[in-house]
């Protein structure tokens, strides 16, 4: 098997060795480009530009083992008030764009997090905001103790990971005593209206599976996570979404060091669906790293896979129809969006 440094490597050029993959367990070459051809979908082509998930730095205030972004307290790259200024005249002039979705790290750790989120709102009112909170930061310092209100004033869609509905489980994933705190902040967003019944402001959770495994029924879980929630600690949520892990960065790291690269990967190609093909976000999402450049997804992003040449690859140079044109960049890492109801940062796709 190739050394986690040669994965890195391959995942992160689309020409590359892992573009095919050989392995003793599939007995057989592996392509995901086959495999979209099949489809009747390769080359993959974006169907509109509705969605910006920005990437506000790699600073966050936990290290969670699945962390496909390899955030933590140590991250310096942040983006900097000038590149939210170019995201900003593009939201501002792209009628198509419906969503702006703010990640990190923890967005909210960047200092111009809240100027840009009323930046946002006041350019534009229509446009739904979403904000990926890892709820405890909403702890981690006073200056966000306030952050449930911020987001009530400003409409903010707030979505958050919560692996598990229970304590071990989830402190596994993201570190000791995560899960209390996760449950105190979930309980102030209540108090002042997420996820409660007739409130019109929107709290959802994120599930991913703790191993090397693929999630479960999402509509399923939704409901166990919704009565577990309820009935033990009296908290309301509205949607909850399950996220394939995907095998880059962290998550690559425990799937190579616990041997199960080969078999998750084998799982993947083998829960292949073509409509969840179809509908993978990155027909109708950008993703703008922290330095201004642009990705088909937050996983590219990650792998360092700008947008195809030809089209603008930074928000400076911004050009709708040249991205509209572009064929997506994809490697088999890919499988893991593809595999069994799909996975998005919205949940399942088919």
């Amino acid at each position: 098997m190739k050394s986690l440094k040669a994965l890195n490597h391959s995942l992160a050029n689309p020409k590359g060795a892992f573009d095919v993959l050989e392995s003793p367990v599939f007995g057989r070459e592996v392509s995901f480009a086959e495999h979209l051809e099949a489809s009747g979908l390769f080359p993959l082509k974006p169907t509109q530009l509705e969605i910006f998930q920005i990437n506000l730095g790699k600073m966050c205030n936990q290290v969670c083992k699945h962390c496909h972004v390899d955030a933590g307290p140590d991250r310096k790259e942040i983006m900097t008030r000038q590149t939210m200024l170019e995201c900003l005249r593009v939201i501002k002039s792209e009628s198509s764009l419906h969503t702006v979705d703010l990640t990190g790290g923890a967005p909210e750790m960047n200092p111009d997090f809240r100027w840009l989120v009323e930046e946002i709102r006041s350019s534009r009112p229509d446009i739904k905001i979403i904000v990926r909170c890892n709820l405890t930061i909403i702890l981690a310092n006073p200056r966000f103790h306030d952050l449930p209100d911020f987001f009530k004033t400003n409409r903010v869609e707030v979505v958050s990971s919560l692996p598990y509905f229970t304590a071990s489980r989830t402190d596994s994933q993201r570190g000791d005593g995560v899960f209390d705190k996760s449950l105190e902040a979930l309980k102030r967003l209540n108090a002042v209206g997420y996820g409660m019944e007739n409130s019109d402001l929107v709290l959802n959770l994120v599930y991913n599976p703790a191993g090397a495994f693929l999630p479960g029924d999402q509509s399923e879980l939704e409901k166990e996570f919704k009565k577990k929630l309820l009935d033990r600690y009296g908290i309301h949520f509205n949607s909850l979404f399950t996220i394939t892990n995907i095998p880059i960065s962290r998550f690559l790291e425990y799937l190579v060091r616990s041997e199960n690269y080969e078999g998750y990967m084998e799982k993947l190609v083998d829960s292949y669906n073509p409509s969840a093909a179809a509908g993978v976000m990155c027909r109708n999402t950008l993703s703008i790293g922290w330095d201004g450049y642009l990705y088909d997804c937050d996983f590219n992003q990650m792998l360092e896979m700008k947008v195809e040449k030809g089209a603008s690859q930074h928000i400076a140079e911004w050009n709708s129809a040249s991205l509209l044109q572009r064929s997506i960049q994809i490697n088999n890492h890919c499988f893991g969006c593809t595999a069994g109801a799909g996975s998005s940062c919205g949940g399942a796709t088919a």
